[in-house]
């Protein structure tokens, strides 16, 4: 079965191009991003790949652990690594797993329990179902699942939004309205009563009883 946002992160053990690891205990108190790919030397992939390598100083000012997947195995990795490294200008520093046993996409919904077999017999559309973002708490638990097709590339600056969002929501009791960015105007969470409300923000604009707007909340 798929993932639903609340389940807890299935934890594993894999082996990854920075040694072998126990999920839960790598990720340690961290938010984590995990992202999925359905072969290497995929060409979406590769740029996906340079991309996240660049943007991986964000994700750590985010207290953001970044981990890749893809169904072949790590010695194949460090091969496309280099392809990345070269032709995105990017270098990857953060482990990419070798779910060549397909363990981790099946725990993760992303391939059914009957797959098996060698996945150098699997091509990039037998997996093409690999292709997710799923956003990690420091709970465990699942707080975001993006789909993407083949052919269409991620959008990274979106995850960060995202990000940025969990990670306020998590502290306040504020939702962030649609294309929200950082610093700007956040709304009151419904769960909160106009009282509690007074006691919390003081004022809000509110165009309807049920939008009550305040400026974003101090970190």
């Amino acid at each position: 079965m798929a993932l639903k946002i609340g389940d807890e992160a299935p934890n594993f053990r894999a082996q990854t191009t920075e040694g072998e690891i126990d999920f839960h205990e790598w990720a340690g108190d961290s938010w984590v991003v995990l992202f999925s790919h359905p072969k290497d030397f995929t060409p979406v992939c590769t740029t996906e790949l340079g991309t996240m390598a660049k943007l991986k100083p964000e994700f750590d000012k985010r207290n953001t652990k970044v981990i890749g997947l893809s169904v072949d195995p790590v010695d194949k990795h460090e091969g496309w690594i280099k392809d990345i490294e070269e032709t995105q200008g990017a270098t990857v520093e953060y482990p990419m797993i070798g779910d060549t046993d397909f363990n981790v996409s099946k725990l993760y919904g992303m391939l059914g329990a009957d797959v098996s077999g060698d996945p150098a017999d699997r091509t990039a559309a037998d997996n093409q179902t690999v292709r997710n973002v799923f956003v990690i708490g420091p709970d465990k638990k699942v707080k975001l699942v993006l789909v993407y097709p083949m052919t269409t590339g991620r959008n990274f600056d979106e995850v960060l939004r995202v990000l940025d969002s969990l990670q306020l929501t998590a502290k306040h009791k504020v939702a962030t309205p649609a294309n929200w960015k950082q610093g700007e105007n956040v709304i009151i969470a419904g769960s909160v009563n106009n009282e509690q409300a007074k006691e919390i923000f003081g004022e809000w604009d509110e165009p309807k009883p049920y939008i009550r707007i305040v400026p974003q909340p101090a970190a």
